[in-house]
């Protein structure tokens, strides 16, 4: 078996072009001796295997940015049989500084020229041969969405790993100084004069006159904010059937396995704490999440398949930059609302270790994927006349408050525990792409729902049986929830809560898609709610006192809060710090309780 490495620039086409070749046959896995996650996959050419792996996007090998340092570091001791350096066509010149470096420090590399079809309906031409011929090495030009030139590139792939396609003539050493940094830009500006020929379009291009408004100075935010209301509009709509439909099978999965442990007289205890504990959470979350998610990730990621979400990106980098933080942050927050946890390992990009821990800190302040059901659940009880777009609205408005403490956070931390200047940098806009849809799909639900959803069973089920034995021992005639609901009641009125929602709260660290159904087992004193849940719940909580100011300190409190426990976990890992952990789930914490406290008081006075 053959090892691939494909390098390259950021949005030049390079996962496109890796899942083209891979298809289905991908997976993400350490790369051996490292603790740094890479894409791989596999695929079959000729009778010959090869095993592609997908290096971090890079602009180059000499900075010192985290990604690039991955990317240099595989190419030295990798062991690649061969390195494919993708290029992007409409702008080669960009390109070929980190393929004249790739090519000094590995010169079984063959140049994949990418984005063929764009370049051409840009009015860019490249000579495919004189490239050839001025880089002494393997070309191979190809548009991998549509699967143009694959054959030509596995070809020379074959090539190289079979030694019959020449090696790239090494002409240029490799050096990490600023000089020899200054050396590869001159010689990509004079390869990329000799091959490539650019005619001017006459008119706007498809690029231009969407960017003329969804980066306007006003109407870029009105587009933001539709956007918005439309995903979640669409999210809300059309989640709440599926989830009924799911509960439902649950329930009657749920009898016939009650059925089953009393055919094989299980006793009480242990089918009570299997079945109404592990069985019933797990069920529970997995209904209330899984539609949301299918509907919400795809949605998301088609916007990121379209080029739009670095234009969000590039809208708030200069309410980030105010904050005194770094631009980059805008994007981990958006890789937030998926999941903190994933939020938090995406810092990564930002270079500046001040810049990066803020955004660390401060994820968590924007609503993952495991409080959107919550959410939506509250806000359609609570303050719902029926309309699916007010409910989405409303949750538009949550988001936006979340991003404006994101950004109240990131300046109290600039301005105290981590003072400094913000630091600037150049963020790419890529062209604008007719989304993949299948690809899409796949992706989405496969990487991102099915992962956040198995995490979450994974938390729920134990978190199942520790909630029901909590709910069937009693002390006098008080089980130990109602001991524990009781004892928080007094603090958790001076934010607006009680001692339920609270417990509820603390309970559901594991995993914030716990924490109502957490609190419908502390109310019900453990016993579960079948068929249509959403109403029981409704009902439930409206006889144990619900109110809609209960309801607006509990949706705050949603969004600000420390953060689950995986997220924590991942944030000690990346700072290597117990004290910057701390500070992660105090700060956002802080800032909930300030908030309740405050709306409590409020509701107190005009009542």
């Amino acid at each position: 078996m053959c090892l691939i490495a494909l390098a390259g620039n950021p949005n030049v086409g390079k996962s496109t072009l890796f899942n083209a070749l891979t298809g289905l046959d991908q997976h993400t896995g350490n790369w051996c001796g490292k603790t740094v996650e890479l894409a791989q996959g596999r695929y079959q050419y000729k009778g010959r295997e090869y095993r592609t792996v997908d290096l971090p996007g890079a602009y180059s090998l000499v900075s010192r940015s985290p990604e690039e340092k991955v990317a240099e570091e595989f190419l030295r001791e990798g062991g690649a049989d061969c390195t494919v350096v993708v290029c992007d066509a409409t702008c080669l010149e960009r390109s070929l500084i980190l393929a004249l470096q790739v090519l000094a420090l590995q010169p079984r590399t063959i140049v994949c020229v990418n984005l063929m079809d764009e370049a051409r309906r840009a009015g860019v031409t490249v000579d495919v041969r004189a490239l050839e011929r001025l880089l002494g090495a393997p070309v191979a030009a190809t548009s991998a969405d549509s699967g143009e030139g694959l054959e030509t590139l596995m070809e020379k792939v074959r090539g190289v790993c079979d030694g019959f396609q020449p090696s790239a003539r090494n002409t240029e050493p490799w050096e990490t100084s600023d000089e020899a940094a200054r050396r590869f830009v001159l010689r990509a500006q004079e390869i990329a004069g000799q091959c490539v020929v650019s005619e001017k379009p006459s008119a706007p291009t498809k690029t231009e006159r969407l960017d003329a408004v969804f980066l306007h100075r006003v109407w870029g935010y009105a587009v933001l904010l539709l956007l918005l209301l439309g995903v979640f509009w669409l999210t809300i709509e059309g989640a709440n059937y599926p989830s009924m439909g799911l509960q439902w099978c649950f329930d009657r999965l749920g009898e016939l396995l009650h059925r089953g442990a009393e055919a094989i007289a299980l006793p009480a205890a242990v089918s009570g704490a299997l079945l109404d504990g592990v069985y019933a959470t797990a069920a529970r979350v997995v209904a209330v999440m899984l539609p949301p998610m299918a509907i919400f990730f795809p949605l998301f990621t088609l916007l990121e398949d379209f080029g739009y979400l670095p234009r969000a990106a590039f809208l708030l980098d200069e309410r980030f930059r105010r904050a005194g933080a770094c631009g980059k942050q805008s994007l981990t927050l958006c890789m937030g609302l998926g999941c903190n946890a994933a939020g938090v390992t995406g810092c990564r990009i930002i270079d500046s270790p001040r810049e990066r821990l803020i955004a660390v800190l401060t994820n968590a302040f924007v609503p993952c994927n495991g409080r959107f059901p919550a959410l939506i659940f509250l806000l359609c009880l609570s303050f719902s006349v029926g309309s699916s777009l007010l409910d989405a609205a409303l949750l538009t408005l949550c988001l936006l408050l979340s991003v404006a403490m994101t950004l109240a956070a990131s300046k109290l931390l600039g301005k105290t525990a981590l003072k400094g200047e913000p630091s600037s940098f150049v963020m790419e806009l890529p062209p604008y792409r007719r989304p993949r849809v299948g690809q899409v799909l796949v992706r989405s639900l496969r990487d991102r729902t099915v992962f956040v959803l198995g995490r979450a069973v994974a938390v729920a089920a134990p978190a199942g049986l520790v909630i029901w034995l909590l709910a069937n021992v009693s002390v006098g005639e008080t089980t130990l929830l109602g001991w524990l609901a009781a004892f928080l009641d007094a603090p958790a009125q001076l934010i607006g809560l009680n001692g339920a929602i609270l417990l509820a709260f603390l309970l559901g660290s594991p995993a914030n898609e716990l924490v109502l159904p957490i609190l419908t087992i502390i109310l019900t004193a453990g016993t579960t709610l079948g068929g249509d849940m959403s109403a029981q719940m409704a009902g439930l909580l409206t006889a144990n006192g619900w109110t809609w100011q209960l309801s607006v300190c509990t949706i705050v409190f949603f969004l600000f809060h420390w953060p689950c426990t995986t997220t924590l976990l991942t944030i000690h890992k990346e700072t290597h710090s117990a004290k910057w952990t701390a500070l992660a789930a105090l700060l956002p914490t802080a800032f909930g309780v300030a908030l309740c406290a405050l709306l409590s008081l409020l509701f107190r006075l005009i009542s």
